[in-house]
């Protein structure tokens, strides 16, 4: 939309519900705005605002101060600023710092996190470990009464053997 510079929006409902909520939301792309107004005059304080936002050029900002003087204030202050390098680099340096902090912070908690991960990961390895040496003992185990089975069943044939022997008719001479 080239020509719009102004976008308001706010929530509704599709069943036609009309509630007055707090949720509007305005966009103003500010490059659009400046399009729109390269050949016009600033008439009204919206377009003021926005002229005092988005513009550089000293015959526009003149312009501006010249028909909305209460912006000559705002302008002299900036320009103060702008004019003090060391204020405007300290007000940069404290943002740094800020910066500086909150990232110490950020990774102070990321090593915390990763320290508990690992002591998570350290104590599942262990109680894996311990499952393992279970499991050993268990397959042990299973393989004694596995070959104990094995000498049972052997035993048992040989019985059968036996048995079958004793009960074959070249025995049984009565």
């Amino acid at each position: 939309m080239p020509e719009t510079f102004f976008h308001h929006a706010k929530q509704v409902f599709d069943t036609g519900l009309e509630l007055n909520l707090l949720q509007e939301y305005v966009m103003i792309p500010l490059d659009i705005f400046k399009d729109v107004m390269q050949n016009k005059s600033v008439t009204t304080p919206l377009e003021a605002w926005l002229t005092f936002l988005s513009e550089d050029d000293p015959e526009k900002i003149i312009s501006l101060i010249t028909n909305f003087p209460e912006f000559k204030p705002m302008y002299e202050t900036a320009y103060q600023l702008c004019r003090n390098i060391e204020r405007v680099m300290g007000l940069f340096s404290e943002e740094l710092r800020e910066l500086d902090r909150n990232t110490v912070m950020y990774m102070i908690e990321q090593q915390q996190q990763l320290e508990e991960k690992d002591a998570q990961l350290e104590q599942q390895n262990a109680q894996l470990e311990q499952m393992n040496v279970q499991l050993k003992q268990k397959d042990a185990q299973l393989k004694q009464q596995n070959a104990q089975l094995n000498k049972q069943a052997e035993e048992i044939a040989a019985l059968k053997q036996a048995f079958a022997q004793l009960q074959s008719p070249a025995n049984k001479k009565v």
